[in-house]
């Protein structure tokens, strides 16, 4: 999956510019599509965070890049729901062990977090390599990218436990969706007052 996330990532690299079409070289409907989807809707938000951090950016340019964050935000969250269910829907026929406890969070969820992670490893590495950063900064980022490698390790390691512990009936996994008020016209007060 890492090295999926980072393809997503060194592609986008090629032009570094937040108005870059997507273009995925997986075939539709594959996990894999929708994986690189996913990494790259990240990758370009992680840009787009960027830009709006501009202590010299104009009023009206951070708000295009706030609802652009905003809308990129609900595409993130259609896209691992999306995964959630391909996910799940290869265990529907599992038969649950007596002793199966609920998850925490789907897979999709923690798959979310390490395309996050493949990102802060990513600029980390770049980080850590500047050469014009003094002694202290660089080892400090040396510090911090071998923590990130190890999470990322952990994280993994996690992630195969559940898609085995799925597989075997030994944990439940749901999909709850997460509704997110902000961005629906009938369920933020802000939106429908100006409709009607």
């Amino acid at each position: 999956m890492m090295a999926l996330f980072n393809l997503s990532i060194e592609d986008y690299h090629e032009k570094d510019d937040v108005d870059s079409p997507e273009v995925n070289p997986f075939p539709i409907g594959s996990m894999q599509e929708l994986l690189y989807s996913k990494n790259w809707i990240d990758t370009v938000q992680w840009h787009l965070e960027d830009i709006i951090r501009d202590p010299n950016i104009e009023p009206d340019k951070a708000l295009e890049i706030k609802r652009r964050i905003d809308a990129s935000n609900q595409k993130r969250t259609d896209l691992v729901e999306q995964i959630d269910d391909a996910i799940l829907s290869l265990f529907q026929g599992v038969k649950l062990q007596s002793y199966a406890r609920l998850n925490t969070e789907s897979p999709a969820w923690a798959v979310d977090r390490l395309s996050i992670l493949a990102l802060k490893l990513y600029h980390m590495q770049i980080e850590a390599g500047r050469e014009n950063a003094n002694a202290d900064l660089q080892a400090k980022n040396q510090l911090k990218l071998s923590v990130l490698k190890e999470q990322e390790k952990d994280l993994t390691t996690a992630i195969d436990h559940l898609i085995d512990d799925l597989g075997m009936g030994r944990r439940i996994a749901k999909v709850y969706r997460q509704m997110k008020m902000y961005n629906d016209p009938e369920l933020n007060p802000v939106l429908y007052k100006n409709e009607g």
